[in-house]
Parts: structure tokens; C-alpha cells; sequence
């Protein structure tokens, strides 16, 4: 399992280049169905869109329901490079994603582990399984060289 895990970060991780040659902030995401097939992808774009809900992982969840049909989205996952923020994690939790896996905490913005457990929290009708870390380093490296480069 942690090999698909693997793989579909790095799917997301293609997805956050594209983001960042977009001059986005380089966030990428994938949904994954039960037989472990990517559904959608999708990077950043609020910038591009002028659209402030235009995280990736929004994105990827929207296209995937379209692809199906239906907004509930029970098995499958959400694979993002970084922690969803509140707005994301919310959208996650009503799509019923089984899984959300992520790859580097944000403590400033987190919502599923750092600063907010929305995931977890046991007030909410569906509680999404939470795998972090997968491809950590990778993830983290991508965000911290777009601000790098930002500040230069």
C-alpha cells in the first residue's frame, strides 16, 4: 500500500509543478478511487482563476465527482501534497472521501492534524481516515524552493 501511496504522490507532486510554472503556490492533488486508479487531478489555481476556492484539492474533487456522478465519493482518497486547509478538509469531509493522505504538515493553516482536526472530529457526520508524511521531504522541498525563489 505505502508503494500506491508513493506513486499517487507523485502524481500529485506533477500536479504541484504545474501550479508552480503558473506561479501558483505549488499545491497538487489527486482523488483515487477504491481499485486505486486516479480519478482527477488538479493543481492550484486561484491566482489564474481569481477564485479564492480554487485550491487543489476543491479541483480534483470536483472533476472527480463530475467523473462519477455523484458528489459522495465513499472509497475513495484524497492524495495532496500539503495538510488541506479548513476550506479543503471540510469539502473532503462532505464528499465522504474515505482517506485523506497528505504529504507535509502546515502548522500555520492544517486542518486535518496541525492547527484543526476536522477530520477527526467526532461532531461531523463522516470522520475520514488521515495518512500524513508520504513523500514528506519532496513536498515540503517544493513549496519551500517557490518561496525561495519568491523572496529572491
Amino acid at each position: 500500500m505505502s508503494d500506491d501511496r508513493e506513486r499517487w504522490m507523485l502524481a500529485a507532486l506533477g500536479e504541484a509543478e504545474k501550479a508552480a510554472v503558473a506561479g501558483e503556490v505549488p499545491v497538487g492533488a489527486v482523488v483515487v478511487d477504491s481499485s486505486g486508479e486516479i480519478l482527477a487531478r488538479a493543481y492550484n489555481r486561484p491566482v489564474s482563476d481569481n477564485d479564492p476556492t480554487a485550491h487543489a484539492e476543491v479541483l480534483a474533487l470536483r472533476k472527480a465527482a463530475k467523473k462519477v456522478g455523484n458528489y459522495r465519493l465513499t472509497g475513495c482518497r484524497l492524495v495532496v501534497t500539503i495538510e488541506p486547509c479548513p476550506m479543503c478538509a471540510g469539502a473532503a469531509v462532505n464528499a465522504r472521501v474515505d482517506e485523506i493522505i497528505y504529504g507535509a504538515d502546515d502548522p500555520k493553516a492544517g486542518a486535518v492534524r496541525s492547527l484543526y482536526r476536522l477530520a477527526s472530529d467526532p461532531r461531523l457526520n463522516h470522520r475520514p481516515s488521515v495518512i500524513s508524511g508520504v513523500l514528506a521531504a519532496e513536498c515540503a522541498a517544493k513549496l519551500s524552493e517557490f518561496f525561495r525563489t519568491r523572496r529572491k
